[in-house]
């Protein structure tokens, strides 16, 4: 839950006291020469990339350089342009190191080593072990619901947002699929996918904080309440994805949803007597302190694992509370449900 919503508020801290330094590597005179030079020869050094040059069946090609890659390497970004922004970054890295320099970042990301294609591995299996807990999370609420709970005449349960955590576990896989694909190929397109379903579940998560925190059980409420904070969502993806991906507007709305909705579930955990009200607490602090990581932001050890990628990690067993107190809460609702009803 929280993993979300607190990056977006301490990356605008951090923009703000000028400790992200996106473009210092893109921006150095002899990687921008070496980058030129690849263009135009499609070589880096002694490595050259074919794909810079001649078409799939090998025949020369007098088509501009970034669109001569065959199909089957553009699909997996071995195309020109990358490879020669990697190779380029890690000659100038190799010089930066014998200088006693240290690494920079390029094009807003850190010099990282490929792994099987994959420039940022570490990144990938944390984002992908977050989407198999929240799997393990979903899969194991909708055991409990449906077949360790009483179950309704109709075979329906008695927890009235049983529908709203389904669809929020989808919207969580979904988000962490995603970027674990983004951080495996940084393309437009990956790049607009996860944006779009981080906000979607960020969004989704504030209704949700809404209808559970003030107990809004009845549908026309729900509507109300749903149907203008859905509308501005939706119109927000659209316009990152068909009109312009503005980071820093992308950045505001998602502090402001981020805050409104921490701040509901901390005054209902403060207020409420749930039994569990101590996980949502736990998972809360817990996860505004793994955000420092994101603050701190240090280089990737050994061309690996970066404090970004050990903040996916953080948020694993931040997950796994989550999907507890989530449960929890349906069986204190059934239970309280039950009681009322003899």
């Amino acid at each position: 839950m929280v993993d979300r919503y607190w990056v977006a508020f301490l990356l605008v801290l951090a923009w703000v006291v000028g400790v992200l330094d996106a473009s210092a590597g893109d921006a150095d005179p002899h990687y921008r020469s070496c980058l030129k030079q690849c263009e135009e020869t499609g070589c880096v050094g002694q490595r050259c990339f074919l794909q810079c040059k001649f078409a799939s069946n090998g025949v020369s090609t007098d088509r501009p350089w970034y669109m001569q890659e065959p199909l089957y390497l553009q699909w997996k970004h071995w195309d020109c342009q990358g490879d020669c922004r990697y190779y380029c970054m890690l000659e100038r890295e190799k010089e930066r190191e014998s200088l006693n320099k240290g690494p920079v970042k390029y094009h807003g990301k850190w010099p990282f080593v490929r792994v099987y294609g994959i420039q940022e591995s570490a990144s990938v299996a944390f984002s992908a072990l977050n989407l198999a807990v929240h799997f393990h999370g979903w899969l194991s609420f909708f055991i409990l619901l449906y077949y360790k709970l009483p179950l309704k005449d109709d075979k329906k349960a008695y927890y009235e947002y049983a529908t709203l955590w389904h669809i929020y576990g989808l919207l969580s896989m979904n988000s962490w699929f995603w970027s674990a694909v983004f951080h495996s190929r940084d393309v437009d397109l990956t790049e607009k996918l996860d944006y779009s379903s981080a906000v979607a579940l960020l969004g989704y998560s504030l209704i949700l904080a809404i209808l559970r925190s003030f107990n809004i059980r009845d549908e026309a409420t729900r509507v109300m309440v749903t149907a203008p904070l859905l509308a501005f969502v939706t119109t927000h993806i659209l316009y990152l994805n068909f009109y312009k991906l503005d980071y820093g507007w992308n950045m505001k709305v998602c502090v402001v949803i981020a805050v409104a909705q921490l701040l509901i579930w901390a005054i209902w955990a403060g207020v409420s007597l749930h039994p569990s009200r101590w996980k949502l607490w736990f998972v809360v602090v817990g996860g505004g302190l793994a955000m420092l990581l994101e603050i701190y932001d240090f280089p990737p050890y050994q061309g690996l694992l970066d404090a970004h990628a050990v903040w996916h990690a953080t948020t694993i067993p931040l997950t796994y509370l989550w999907w507890s107190f989530i449960r929890d809460d349906a069986e204190y609702r059934t239970s309280d449900l039950l009681k009322k009803a003899k």
